[in-house]
């Protein structure tokens, strides 16, 4: 019938199988180990071992057989026994039991069944794809201590020939030097020159894209309020729409450029646009200042900058008398 395939499978799943009226196949986990004396290592495993003093029947590998072939219990526990009777009277006679997979089996002194597993199956199912593999061992350290030893026990000497060899030509040692001494300092003073140009090259780069920079921007990426106070020197000719009146000009600010060409561009543009701009003179940070319009009222100015803003954010409103 084969009853050692139906143990096997259970093995993989329980730490006990008990073959009724024989004994119990038992399983023990066992730990990952590294052979010294080998350099062998072992993944973790189930060891088998047997037990013939459990002999009751707990259903287990009868029911187990029993629905694998499609048979009562009744009947696959007949056939169980029958299989058992087998099994004791090989033992009887003196031979050995072999289960495939499992390990062997044999009758020893007292009559007393002894088994020895074969361990060619690692019933632990964590471990599925793991093998046993021989490691090289290292030996630099060895070869470390025989050289330590070999200095130890044959010192260094100079031959009276070797000695001569070394002072005959003394300066040549000399020369020697001198010359890494100039190679290093060469390829330093080299590096220093290359590197003094590259940073001299880097800082009339970054002063041309800044002063580029400065000479393109409206100077408004960030919000206006955090600008200091500007206070404006204008003429009543400078203030646009009303040129007699003191009261307090509000002027919709549009940008602030270095250059006064830059600001007149801006007008032009403003123009096309249908705004009223003005220029209204410089800050005092010397940058020229246009105006989308200027209002006496400040009601109006309120609701032109809100307008303007819907279109223009960087757009705010700066008063001056």
């Amino acid at each position: 019938m084969g009853l050692e395939h139906y143990i096997k499978d259970l093995l993989y799943r329980y730490n006990c199988v008990i073959v009724p009226g024989f004994g119990a196949f038992l399983t023990q986990e066992r730990s990952a180990v590294i052979q010294e004396g080998t350099n062998t290592f072992y993944p973790p495993s189930k060891t088998v071992s047997f037990n013939g003093q459990l002999v009751s029947n707990d259903g287990l590998l009868v029911s187990y057989a029993a629905e694998v072939q499609k048979l009562s219990f009744e009947e696959m526990h007949q056939l169980i026994r029958e299989e058992v009777l087998e099994w004791k009277s090989q033992l009887q006679k003196g031979e050995h039991l072999e289960l495939s997979d499992i390990g062997t089996l044999w009758m020893g002194t007292e009559d007393k069944i002894q088994f020895q597993p074969t361990g060619s199956v690692n019933y632990l199912t964590s471990s599925f794809g793991m093998a046993s593999f021989v490691s090289v061992p290292v030996t630099r350290e060895v070869l470390k201590t025989e050289v330590s030893e070999l200095e130890g026990k044959t010192p260094i000497t100079f031959t009276p020939e070797k000695r001569e060899a070394l002072t005959v030509r003394p300066y040549l040692k000399y020369a020697a030097v001198v010359l890494l001494a100039l190679t290093a300092g060469f390829s330093g003073y080299k590096y220093y020159k290359t590197d003094q140009a590259n940073q001299q090259l880097a800082r009339e780069e970054a002063q041309e894209l800044v002063s580029k920079r400065i000479q393109e921007a409206t100077f408004f990426d960030t919000d206006p309020l955090e600008l200091p106070a500007i206070t404006l020197k204008t003429s009543k000719k400078a203030i646009g729409p009303d040129k007699t009146s003191n009261k307090k000009v509000h002027h919709i600010i549009a940008g602030a450029f270095r250059y006064r060409t830059n600001a007149d561009r801006k007008i032009a543009q403003l123009k096309e646009q249908g705004y009223n701009p003005s220029y209204i003179g410089t800050n005092s940070f010397g940058l020229y200042m246009v105006a989308y319009d200027s209002f006496t009222d400040a009601d109006k100015a309120l609701t032109a900058l809100r307008e303007i803003k819907l279109t223009q954010k960087d757009a705010w409103l700066k008063s001056v008398k």
